[in-house]
């Protein structure tokens, strides 16, 4: 009986190369990596909310906590597994955001997991967003930011409850977690993978125990792409043949500053500003 390939997330901030970073490891023979989101950890999600509001289930637990619970938890390991039960590689990649937000139940159910968050300066993730709008200024984004003015357009797109936010926020929660669980994650800057592309590629197969591989920056194979109309085309994941780093994006002034106000423990963490 062979053995589960090693489970690896893909997480991070919007607009900071975690389709580039699935795109790199795909170009590896021993790992598995779709180029599109996958729908599995909201799947889990779902599951989780689902059982958690049924009462026949729930009185279960009252007569035996222990063991319904283990069924869930052994049902749930089975689902993940069987998700890509057809995957023969040494190591399978699952790319969606949302494990940024679970990565507790991802390791609950898989306690070997892996985890890559992709992160970006957070000025330049705005910038990149920003960029993209004014080329596609003609459609409106799916919660109506068009109408708003640049700096408003800033503070709507950090809110907790936003694209950006949303994803800040549950990266801030990472040192909140138990040592055990913090040693599971791995934090790539977008910045460093531009500038050092096959030393950080080789941190990462070191980080989740793959084969080193020397990959051909000038002559990448792409892989499949993701629906961007589901965010009206503000957040493209277009991939390229190549590596190349992006030009940086103007930020105004003050909604630099105002971001780095509201975010310093991200500069600190990270940026060691």
């Amino acid at each position: 009986m062979t053995s589960a390939p090693k489970f690896v997330g893909i997480a991070g901030l919007p607009r900071s190369g975690s389709t580039l970073m699935c795109q790199l490891l795909a170009q590896n023979p021993s790992i598995y990596c779709e180029g599109a989101s996958s729908p599995l950890a909201n799947t889990l999600i779902a599951m989780r909310r689902t059982i958690s509001k049924d009462q026949f289930f729930l009185s279960q637990l009252d007569k035996s906590f222990d063991r319904v619970y283990n069924h869930l938890q052994t049902a749930m390991v089975g689902f993940v597994r069987g998700w890509y039960t057809d995957v023969k590689h040494p190591v399978l990649v699952d790319k969606c955001r949302t494990w940024l937000h679970c990565a507790d139940l991802l390791l609950r159910l898989i306690p070997d997991a892996k985890l890559i968050i992709c992160i970006r300066e957070l000025g330049q993730i705005f910038g990149s967003v920003e960029a993209q709008h004014q080329k596609t200024v003609l459609i409106d984004f799916i919660d109506g930011l068009s109408d708003q003015d640049v700096l408003t357009r800033s503070d709507t797109l950090f809110q907790r409850d936003r694209v950006i936010g949303q994803s800040v926020n549950a990266l801030s929660a990472i040192e909140d977690m138990p040592a055990h669980m913090r040693e599971r994650l791995f934090v790539v800057k977008f910045e460093d993978l531009m500038a050092f592309p096959q030393h950080i590629m080789g941190q990462v197969y070191d980080f989740i125990g793959a084969e080193r591989h020397e990959i051909d920056l000038s002559n990448l194979k792409l892989l499949d792409g993701e629906s961007d109309s589901h965010y009206h085309m503000k957040f493209p994941h277009k991939t390229k043949p190549y590596v190349q780093a992006p030009s940086a994006h103007l930020i105004p002034p003050r909604i630099q500053a105002k971001i780095k106000q509201n975010y310093q423990w991200f500069y600190q963490r990270y940026y060691n500003v």
